[in-house]
């Protein structure tokens, strides 16, 4: 699943006439480098949740080849990240899935980084799966890192007022049994990432490769940038 539904609103107005997932970077919008990725591991399937420039969106996919694509539509609201994708579970089948934040980019170093988290992914100790990169030079990237990851890959986060070592790339495989008993419309997915650190059942793995934040237009630039090097 995409998570492409967002208004954009750090953008400024870059997003006024059109969605972020649509901005370019590179000369090439932001949602199809997405999909590229996704393409590049061999998915052949993909949802994506719509909601500002929904029109937009589905005409400029409409000419996609190689995946194929299905949309969940909240133009009756929108219901952040979390709801989004409970909403979607119909779409997405009984078994874990990935999920990942319309607004990222990455570059991976030595292997497919959607593979590496198939391969490290275990359902019976984990329910979340989630690629983090090093806080320390994200692309474009100013915060205070998200979470601590132990020697076997647990996570947990941030403890209050220090600096967390690795940040979440939005990147992530989850169980759809963590959304059993969610909260009804809108709600984040860190009420359930907070669900799987109680259980100790949250856990990470290191991007070996580069990462890009693209929610601000100085992100955007930043990867710009980092793509002509």
């Amino acid at each position: 699943m995409i998570l492409a539904a967002g208004r954009g609103s750090r953008m400024g107005a870059l997003t006024k006439a059109l969605p972020k997932p649509l901005l370019q970077v590179g000369g090439r919008a932001i949602i199809d480098r997405v999909l590229d990725r996704l393409a590049e591991a061999g998915i052949s399937r993909a949802v994506i949740n719509l909601h500002h420039g929904a029109a937009q969106l589905r005409e400029h996919l409409s000419g996609r080849d190689g995946l194929s694509l299905q949309f969940s539509d909240e133009s009756g609201g929108l219901l952040d990240t979390g709801g989004g994708v409970a909403k979607a579970l119909p779409l997405l089948g009984a078994g874990p899935f990935y999920v990942i934040n319309g607004d990222v980019l990455w570059l991976d170093g030595m292997g497919n980084s959607l593979h590496a988290l198939a391969a490290r992914f275990q359902p019976a100790e984990m329910d979340a799966l989630l690629l983090v990169q090093p806080t320390v030079g994200a692309t474009g990237y100013n915060g205070v890192g998200d979470f601590i990851m132990l020697a076997d890959g647990q996570l947990h986060r941030r403890p209050e007022r220090e600096v967390a070592p690795f940040i979440h790339t939005g990147v992530q495989i989850l169980r759809p049994e963590l959304f059993n008993d969610c909260p009804k419309g809108a709600f984040s997915l860190n009420h359930i990432y907070d669900r799987a650190v109680a259980l100790d059942r949250l856990f990470g793995l290191r991007h070996e490769g580069q990462w890009m934040e693209l929610n601000r237009p100085e992100g955007l630039a930043a990867a710009a940038q980092a793509l002509s090097e």
